[in-house]
């Protein structure tokens, strides 16, 4: 039995130590394996072409970050199982950065930035929070966290999923359309899947109210970014925050770097803290040991 890690070495050398204190009579690898049938657990961001013939007798794949739609999960062998990233920094950054970015959208603040490029001083209305609606995709963990840290600010909160949910003090839909003509400002935190891959598409932008606004941290394939400049162009959406694309990062002439209306940042809404991972990981290895589900074990059917 073994451990193979398959990504920065610097990262991997914080996951050494803690697997050297927490399991040390686990044999930990950084980069190569010297025997790879001995592998069970591999922690990776993508997974090797030849990986079923190179680890035999691997039980279980760890993501190193918050996503598993970088895997192509049908490829994989059946009986391997895989673990989402659920250190607990990522909800804690994601509230920060949605809240961050929700606040900026309501406060008008990619207005403001435009008027101080051209040195205009012309001060608008500050609408009150009870009059932004702000809607959520995605309930799970991240979703949850971010509900949470908007609660205190007064925005009239909703949230969308697949299956339904109740959350105290948050109007919750699994009708994506009634969802949305109530959003004013939209925050999107999906995983990536085949239902949401380019789901934030002109008909979807098409259903918010005139002048919504958008915060896409789920994943860079589910946002269209013609359809985005589009609504963007006529009015439609006034302003979004974009922290995911496709590709990654843009190219230099994409319209987004400079778009007036958009703020981009690269990536960062999360990212997964070393040590903080390294427990999960370990955590995951020793409730597999003891056969119980390691936590952050998906639905290989739901991608999720």
């Amino acid at each position: 039995m073994a451990v193979l890690f398959l990504s920065d070495a610097a990262r991997g050398a914080v996951f050494e130590a803690a697997f050297a204190e927490a399991l040390p009579g686990l044999p930990f690898h950084i980069g190569a394996a010297p025997e790879p049938e001995a592998v069970e657990y591999l922690v990776t961001w993508t997974a090797p072409a030849d990986l079923a013939e190179t680890y035999p007798n691997l039980r279980l794949i760890f993501s190193v970050g918050a996503g598993v739609d970088q895997f192509d999960l049908a490829a994989l062998p059946p009986h391997v199982g895989v673990v989402r990233m659920l250190e607990p920094g990522l909800p804690e950054q994601m509230r920060e950065y949605v809240t961050m970015a929700t606040l900026a959208l309501h406060r008008d603040l990619p207005h403001y930035l435009r008027q101080q490029r051209v040195g205009r001083w012309e001060a608008g209305r500050n609408r009150p929070a009870a009059e932004r609606r702000v809607g959520v995709m995605g309930l799970g963990n991240l979703g949850r966290a971010v509900l949470d840290a908007l609660a205190p600010f007064g925005f009239p909160l909703a949230g969308w999923s697949r299956s339904p949910r109740e959350i105290p003090g948050v109007e919750c839909f699994t009708n994506l359309g009634a969802f949305l003509a109530r959003t004013d400002l939209l925050v999107c935190l999906l995983p990536l899947t085949a239902e949401t891959e380019r789901l934030l598409n002109a008909d979807l932008f098409a259903q918010l109210p005139e002048g919504a606004a958008l915060v896409h941290a789920g994943r860079g394939r589910q946002l269209d970014h013609s359809a985005l400049l589009a609504a963007l162009e006529s009015g439609r959406l006034s302003a979004a925050f974009v922290d995911v694309t496709e590709p990654e990062p843009l190219p230099a002439d994409h319209p987004f770097w400079s778009h007036p209306r958009i703020v981009l940042t690269p990536h960062i809404a999360c990212q997964t803290r070393a040590a903080d991972g390294a427990r999960h990981v370990i955590a995951g290895i020793l409730a597999d040991r003891a056969d119980e589900p390691a936590p952050g074990l998906i639905d290989r059917g739901r991608g999720y």
